[in-house]
């Protein structure tokens, strides 16, 4: 494919005039080479959703394991069949490699590395800043460069474009660069990343009108924004949307516990309103990859302003004091029906991913409780059917390896209480109720459960 009009070096601060109308059209018709960075739960499916719509793809990943079981035709995340990886390999349309000098040959690169959080609590753009140097030191002219991160706005071209301008080459001259932000969500049955519009922006408007016209060719529906800033702003608004949400309904949960009202019946009931009302479900905290760590971008940034962020601080502060909470409710428990304490007893927590169905373990509330329960002194293992063993991570290091245990009666009473995390499907919660003596459920899981009578206490 095409790309420029007499290809001068990558290195060369003056070049001459890329012909983008070219490239354009290319996109268009679903012809070109994408370099996909980050072969995560977000860069893999991306990857793998261009091949299927006729592109040839480089995968770019550091993790050599990673990309040695793709190059074998498997997948490590569990939602994506292999049989996607093996054909993409066996028709030479997908090509994971960890050699980013292979950057140079594809027309548009796609970048999808993680956006976490510091200690502190402040955005951690390491591997954004790293990842875009290397992207700096292959580029060429005719290159359009997306950033996918979830980030702060002014992230694309306040950090990115200086860093990839410092080689000469011109951002809307040279290369085009643009954000469009992830909207993965592992394992949704209903939507996937072939059928999840794309917001996207760009740094002009030749920027934002080619990279609109390569997301058009994989997705159902494309809309541009008027800037880099407005795109990254969307994404952070969905997510505190949902952060606030869920903090209003954990602090209802406290509030009608209380009372002796069911939180969960009085969601059912309202979810019956066909107008002015989203179901929101309480739970022991919050996981994934963007939910906890959203809002601290945007109130980050905000501070830059001096703007005040009450709403999203105030809901962080009861989106993180839940776990707490659950492990109040299960030590109450514990003394209330059986008079002994925490200290040394048995507990199995059911479900350490973040959300039910996925392997996804990423800021999982799982991994604070078992953390609380440590504290405390019980003695702690989990079941999992879709995590065999807990991965490694930056935070709970000292856990990575710990296998999970077969879910069998003999398991089950040996506990001294199950401790319901993730309410995956696939799992008897009759024989779970039934076997153990004591169940704290904190997704109201076991609903349907007739026999849950004493067993079962809600958190």
């Amino acid at each position: 494919m095409p790309t420029e009009a007499t290809g001068p070096s990558s290195h060369e601060p003056r070049c001459r005039q890329v012909d983008w109308t070219a490239i354009k059209q290319a996109f268009a018709e679903g012809r070109g080479t994408v370099g996909v960075i980050g072969l995560g739960y977000v860069g893999l499916p991306l990857a793998l959703v261009l091949v299927e719509r006729g592109f040839r793809c480089l995968g770019f990943d550091i993790d050599i394991e990673k990309v040695a079981k793709l190059e074998a035709g498997k997948s490590y995340i569990g939602h994506l069949a292999p049989e996607r990886v093996s054909a993409g390999i066996a028709e030479s349309r997908f090509e994971p490699t960890t050699d980013f000098a292979r950057l140079a040959e594809v027309d548009a690169i796609l970048i999808c590395v993680p956006t976490p959080l510091t200690e502190e609590r402040q955005p951690d753009l390491t591997y954004v800043i790293e990842t875009t140097k290397t992207v700096a030191n292959h580029l060429r002219p005719g290159q359009l460069v997306v950033l996918e991160s979830t980030t702060y706005p002014g992230t694309t071209s306040e950090v990115m474009r200086p860093i990839l301008e410092a080689r000469g080459l011109v951002s809307g001259r040279d290369f085009l660069l643009a954000y469009s932000p992830e909207r993965e969500d592992p394992g949704n049955p209903t939507y996937s990343t072939a059928g999840i519009p794309k917001v996207v922006g760009g740094d002009g408007e030749l920027a934002r009108e080619l990279a609109c016209e390569l997301y058009a060719a994989i997705v159902p529906q494309v809309v541009p924004v008027s800037s880099t800033e407005t795109a990254e702003a969307v994404k952070l608004m969905e997510n505190i949307f949902r952060a606030v949400n869920i903090a209003l309904v954990n602090e209802l949960k406290l509030i009608y516990g209380r009372m002796g009202i069911d939180i969960w019946e009085v969601i059912e009931a309202a979810r019956s309103k066909p107008f002015g009302f989203m179901p929101f479900y309480p739970g022991p905290g919050l996981g994934g990859h963007c939910i906890p760590i959203d809002p601290f971008y945007l109130a980050w940034r905000a501070r830059q302003f001096e703007v005040p962020t009450r709403f999203i601080e105030l809901a962080g502060e009861i989106n993180a004091a839940m776990p707490q909470h659950v492990i109040d409710r299960l030590e109450a428990a514990l003394s209330e029906r059986f008079k002994r304490p925490l200290s040394g007893a048995k507990v199995l927590i059911l479900g350490i991913a973040y959300k039910k169905n996925v392997d996804d373990v990423r800021e999982s509330p799982a991994f604070v409780l078992w953390d609380l329960l440590r504290r405390r002194g019980a003695e702690v293992c989990y079941h999992d059917p879709h995590v065999a063993a807990v991965p490694h991570m930056r935070r709970h290091s000292d856990l990575a390896g710990i296998r999970s245990r077969s879910l069998t009666s003999e398991l089950l009473a040996e506990q001294d209480v199950v401790l319901l995390c993730t309410d995956h499907d696939g799992v008897d919660y009759s024989a779970v109720v039934r076997g153990a003596r004591l169940v704290v459920d904190t997704r109201n899981a076991t609903r349907d459960v007739a026999e849950r009578g004493q067993t079962v206490v809600l958190a």
